[in-house]
């Protein structure tokens, strides 16, 4: 039996005076098995430690306190992973895939139907994680989400009263970069006064800012829309029986603030946790760091904020426009969650992916003139227990202006009876993949509940980008 484990055995190893040493210590204490060989493997590579049921805290303080130059080396391989309507994947997003996988605190990983390249974790990319968290798998647009209010309005009371449908979501909403409310125009709601807001300078000087952009929708692919939506059959769950109802559909997240939570904290990863040039975008913070619990409360926070932003837009067009609410789905990706996977205890990034627990109802838009889907998800182990959310680009912004004309725009609303308020050809429906064909390809991961389809639709006329 190796005797007691004591400082000068670590020191002697390589270990310095501090917080890790003694976290060592302690785990020593705890655990028979952990050896001066083991502890030495730990010093030597403590992102693979970091789901260890001693000497995680260990590993983590490790890798906060090493110095700032030192690179983390990317695992050799990365483990497979499944990939959902793999023929219209572009390689760009398998490729980012590929070197998330190889981080050395990855635990598992999955591509949804309609996944495309991004930054770091390619849009569409689940990534489960070991006690870390990567800014940049969450996204920039922290908490972005759907939310569907469903009335029990005929839609012969919406052909009859377009207009009126028009004008109000017109004058109940507010969409581009930097956009939001002044004066008596500002809403009001309890997230405003989260104490989180006066627990760091950062989210301390985000709020006057937040309290201006309440109920707004920024820009890029946000929308706030009416439609139709119609069951096929009831939905005893849902409590909404067969037929067809008028339908609110927005998407958006938590503008300013969750993009400078998410890029304070994508520096700080960056400046902590030092990765070769190809995986600098993947960046993580440990959550058992004082960083990591830092960025957990603000995401967190960030993704409470934009909830409420949805609640002030329904709010807003439920007074404006009558109607008993039926129902009300919201459900958001860009977000971290502590789940369990695989029976172990992981973090599950979903950047542009729909959580589709067993059960869990979720909206999968289409595009301004192709149909959303209201689904309830399988609980697919593969897929981590998600789906894709939306149809994904199939052109980036600058192909789709150079390449589709106004003209083209304009027939393909006018076939679909869509009108559409702002959007730019960044946004032409052409730009993005067949929404038919990705959810053919997530059949094993959702049951289509209900299809909405878009009729007057808003978004952001100056081309700008989400914030």
């Amino acid at each position: 039996m190796e005797k007691n484990i004591t400082a000068a055995d670590l020191l002697s190893l390589g270990y310095t005076e501090g917080k890790a040493l003694g976290l060592a210590l302690q785990a020593t204490k705890t655990s028979a098995g952990i050896t001066l060989d083991v502890l030495t493997d730990l010093l030597a590579q403590p992102g693979q430690f970091l789901g260890h049921e001693y000497l995680s805290a260990v590993a983590n303080q490790l890798m906060n306190d090493q110095v700032p130059d030192e690179t983390i080396s990317l695992r050799e391989a990365g483990d497979g992973y499944a990939i959902f309507g793999e023929d219209n994947i572009e390689a760009g997003a398998r490729s980012q895939m590929d070197i998330a996988m190889r981080l050395p605190v990855t635990a598992g990983g999955a591509l949804m139907p309609d996944a495309h390249q991004g930054y770091g974790l390619p849009i569409g990319g689940v990534l489960a994680t070991r006690n870390a968290v990567i800014p940049y798998g969450v996204g920039v647009d922290i908490g972005c989400r759907m939310a569907l209010s469903i009335f029990d309005i005929p839609e012969a009371f919406f052909t009859e009263n377009r207009a009126r449908f028009q004008r109000e979501l017109i004058a109940q909403t507010s969409f581009g970069a930097g956009a939001g409310f002044q004066g008596r125009f500002k809403a009001d709601h309890a997230v405003l006064e989260r104490p989180e807001f006066r627990q760091t300078a950062l989210l301390k000087q985000l709020q006057d800012r937040a309290h201006a952009q309440l109920g707004s929708s920024g820009g890029g692919n946000h929308f706030v829309e009416w439609g139709i939506i119609g069951f096929a059959e009831d939905d005893p769950a849902l409590g909404v029986v067969k037929g067809r109802y008028v339908a609110l559909l927005s998407h958006s997240g938590s503008r300013g603030l969750g993009a400078t939570i998410a890029g304070h904290y994508t520096r700080l990863a960056k400046d902590l946790c030092k990765l070769p040039q190809e995986a600098a975008n993947l960046a993580y913070l440990g959550l058992e760091s004082e960083a990591g619990q830092e960025y957990w409360m603000a995401m967190n926070l960030a993704g409470d904020y934009a909830s409420a932003c949805h609640e002030v837009i329904h709010s807003k067009m439920t007074v404006a426009m009558g109607g008993q609410l039926l129902a009300k789905i919201e459900n958001h990706h860009n977000f971290a969650w502590k789940e369990t996977w695989n029976g172990e205890n992981v973090i599950v990034h979903r950047k542009g992916a729909t959580p589709a627990a067993k059960g869990i109802l979720g909206i999968i838009p289409g595009s301004m003139t192709a149909p959303g889907f209201l689904v309830r998800g399988k609980g697919d182990v593969q897929s981590i227990q998600s789906a894709s959310h939306g149809a994904g680009r199939q052109m980036s912004r600058t192909k789709a202006i150079a390449s589709i004309s106004k003209q083209d725009m304009r027939a393909l609303l006018k076939a679909n009876d869509v009108t559409l308020i702002g959007a730019g050809l960044d946004e032409a429906p052409m730009a993005y993949k067949n929404i038919h064909q990705v959810m053919a390809a997530q059949t094993d991961l959702v049951d289509v509940v209900a299809m909405f389809e878009p009729k007057i639709v808003r978004m952001a006329d100056d081309g700008s980008k989400e914030d």
